[in-house]
C-alpha cells in the first residue's frame, strides 16, 4: 500500500474532535437570594475546579463585588447584598483569567507560586511565570 494511500484511510479512521470543548469548564455559579445576602451554593466545587484556595477566591469576588463575604459550615460562600448570578459569574471568569489560565500558552495547568515575596502564575505545561495582579 502506498504512503499517501495509507495516510488517506488513517484521516478516514481518525475519531472526530471536537474543537469546541474543552477539558476545563468551571461550572456556572448556582445563586440564590437568602434575606440580606446572596449565597453561592456551589462555591466549593468551583473553587475545586478553579484548583485554588477557596478564601484566594472568595477575597477576589468580594473585591469584585465590592461586599463583605464568608465562607459557611457547608463551604458554600455568601455575600452581602443582593447580586444576580451573571455578576458572580463575571466576576469567577475575571477571576480564572488573572489567576488560572496561563497566558503564554492558554490552559489551565498552573498554580500559584511566591517568590521573591512576589505571587506568580507557574504554568506546568509550558513552564511559563507570570506576574499576577494585585
Amino acid at each position: 500500500m502506498a504512503y499517501d494511500d495509507m495516510l488517506d484511510r488513517a484521516v478516514e479512521e481518525a475519531p472526530e474532535i471536537d474543537e469546541g470543548e474543552s477539558r476545563f469548564a468551571v461550572p456556572d455559579p448556582e445563586v440564590r437570594p437568602e434575606g440580606n445576602v446572596t449565597v453561592f451554593e456551589n462555591f466549593r466545587s468551583v473553587a475545586d475546579t478553579l484548583g485554588r484556595e477557596p478564601e484566594h477566591l472568595l477575597q477576589f469576588i468580594q473585591n469584585e463585588l465590592g461586599t463583605s463575604a464568608g465562607i459557611d459550615e457547608r463551604g458554600r460562600a455568601r455575600f452581602t447584598g443582593d447580586f444576580r448570578q451573571w455578576r458572580v459569574g463575571d466576576a469567577v471568569d475575571e477571576y480564572t483569567e488573572a489567576f488560572v489560565i496561563c497566558p503564554e500558552c492558554g490552559l489551565p495547568d498552573t498554580k500559584l507560586v511566591t517568590e521573591r515575596g512576589e505571587q506568580l502564575l507557574k504554568c506546568d505545561a509550558c513552564g511559563a511565570r507570570s506576574p499576577t495582579p494585585e
